[in-house]
């Protein structure tokens, strides 16, 4: 068993004791949103184990809410016709939208990502931009440029940051912090459509710029071709270089934003920023060979970084 991997019910207990979340169905709410962060997310869910337990509830509805809708959308092959997956979304839109104006929701994912909004002061913006990328999963297939590429990771990346920043805290002014949250965010967005460009092939979608492939001699059909006989090709391979590249660049943009945190939230963020990072690590190894297959950080992988942070996070709790 990884570090923190815990379902024990006494310790998810002790966490929403810890939170100061008392009603009985917001609690089941928030176990609903923490099981579905362990199960989707092995890497946010081994990082926030790392956090005081009373921030770990919080993380939980964020991340919860993100993969319930992203589910909705990204399941093409579960059956459901493109009409039933937008009427569903729009249900749930409405219902948070409902849900942040009154100040509870009617499904339990909902009013703990309500709850935690109201709990940490969280703009409602940040949700609704979100689920306005969410829309965009239905229609949009392919992104000319990297400008609108961008527009749709603000809402499905950037903000993200932004809503965890109030729950992680900060040792500087919140707004100083932002803009490293948002860039870390974006960071995780575009390594995870790196990670799954095969996958979002299969999906039907294409997440790098069209131009900028296109600058290498790539299009869908060159990618799907990869996908399809399981080889790769010295353009694909260039042009994964390229996105690699201006990824780490983000990173390196964020990188600072973890030293404006809350001491005794750093550890949790560093050690996502530093398995994330292993993932691009990972792809330069396979030679950028990564269309017809994915990429994983290994449990070992996982410990070797998890380990020492778990040592920090103790540090950071005694101090």
């Amino acid at each position: 068993m990884l570090p923190g991997k815990d379902s024990n019910p006494m310790s998810v207990d002790r966490e929403l004791d810890a939170a100061a979340i008392t009603d009985p169905a917001l609690r089941a709410a928030y176990q609903r949103c923490r099981a579905l962060n362990a199960v989707h997310g092995r890497t946010y869910y081994l990082a926030t184990r790392l956090l005081s337990p009373g921030r770990r509830p919080a993380v939980h509805a964020l991340y919860g809410f993100a993969r319930w809708v992203d589910d909705i959308v990204d399941e093409v092959h579960d059956g459901r016709t493109p009409d039933e997956r937008a009427a569903e979304l729009a249900r749930l839109d409405a219902a948070l939208a409902e849900g942040l104006a009154t100040g509870s929701g009617p499904h339990p994912v909902v009013a703990a990502v309500v709850d935690t909004a109201r709990r940490y002061g969280i703009p409602h913006r940040h949700f609704h931009d979100f689920m306005a990328s969410m829309r965009m999963d239905l229609t949009v297939t392919d992104y000319a440029d990297y400008a609108a590429l961008s527009r749709y990771v603000h809402g499905s990346a950037a903000v993200i940051g932004l809503q965890v920043l109030p729950v992680l805290g900060t040792c500087v002014p919140q707004e100083e912090a932002e803009p490293a949250a948002a860039a870390l965010g974006v960071a995780f967005q575009l390594t995870n459509f790196l990670r799954d460009v095969g996958e979002d092939l299969d999906r039907g979608r294409v997440y790098l710029p069209a131009d900028e492939l296109a600058a290498f001699g790539v299009d869908r059909e060159l990618l799907m071709w990869a996908r399809r006989s399981g080889r790769t090709d010295p353009r694909i391979r260039r042009a994964l270089a390229h996105q690699v590249a201006r990824t780490r660049a983000v990173y390196r943009e964020a990188e600072p934003g973890v030293g404006m945190l809350a001491r005794r939230s750093r550890p949790c963020v560093d050690t996502a920023f530093r398995l994330y990072g292993r993932i691009l690590d990972l792809i330069e190894q396979a030679d950028y060979d990564i269309v017809s297959r994915r990429v994983v950080v290994s449990r070992r992988g996982r410990l070797a970084v998890a380990l020492p942070a778990f040592a920090r996070a103790a540090l950071a709790a005694a101090g």
